[in-house]
């Protein structure tokens, strides 16, 4: 499952609502900004069976391929098998996901990304909606 944006326009102070239902046997799925798949500025992947932590959110940046420090954040909100409403937001110098039960993760724009061209969804996450808010309007 998943679904893939190329040419697309967000700058500061935009962001993207995704709704969804997380499949009852999910093991992770992943949300991907950048401008390509091999430059993200922004990775995030809930895991539920990580190796290491259970039940672990991921957030990590790529450039040129090769990926940067994972942060791990141990409390993860997400249920397999629950619906869900996920927020991110491009603050400029950072990125800002809104979960369930108002979990707010927040991970330092790296790269310096002045803009998002790139957006993909990928994993064990059936969408129902998606919704890009953009700051001019």
């Amino acid at each position: 499952m998943g679904m893939e944006l190329n040419n697309i326009c967000l700058s500061a102070g935009d962001h993207l609502t995704f709704k969804g239902l997380i499949l009852p046997d999910a093991q992770r799925f992943q949300f991907d900004l950048g401008s390509s798949s091999n430059d993200l500025a922004f990775h995030f992947n809930p895991r539920f069976h990580d190796d290491d932590d259970g039940a672990v959110l991921i957030c990590n940046s790529k450039c040129d391929g090769c990926w940067g420090d994972e942060k791990r954040e141990s409390h993860n909100p997400l249920k397999q098998g629950e619906e869900v409403k996920i927020v991110l937001k491009f603050t400029g110098d950072m990125f800002k996901v809104e979960l369930p039960g108002g979990q707010t993760v927040e991970f330092p724009n790296r790269e310096g990304a002045s803009f998002i061209s790139y957006v993909s969804v990928k994993g064990d996450l059936q969408i129902s909606s998606f919704k890009i808010k953009n700051n001019a309007y």
